[in-house]
């Protein structure tokens, strides 16, 4: 438990540092909001800020304001999905 409690500390600390250069990541889509898709990304680190900021840098490469993890997985190579939106 305290391992889980780390890593989403550990996420909200780079979703604050990352947004300033990169889009912003949300919970649910954002109301009024327009989906354009969605990125991937993986890492070979089991690192999630690591992923989670491949994903945001790709959302922003996209033209993304805002994104939205909708998968996650893996031990040593982490990959992930999220869904973009503008």
């Amino acid at each position: 438990m305290k391992t889980l409690n780390k890593a989403f500390a550990v996420i909200a600390l780079t979703t604050a540092s990352f947004a300033t250069f990169a889009a912003t990541e949300v919970s649910s889509a954002p109301q009024g909001a327009q989906s354009l898709g969605e990125v991937s990304a993986s890492t070979n680190s089991g690192d999630l800020s690591t992923l989670q900021g491949k994903l945001a840098a790709k959302a922003a490469l996209e033209g993304a304001s805002s994104y939205r993890i909708v998968a996650a997985g893996g031990e040593n190579h982490l990959y992930g999905t999220a869904e973009i939106y503008k």
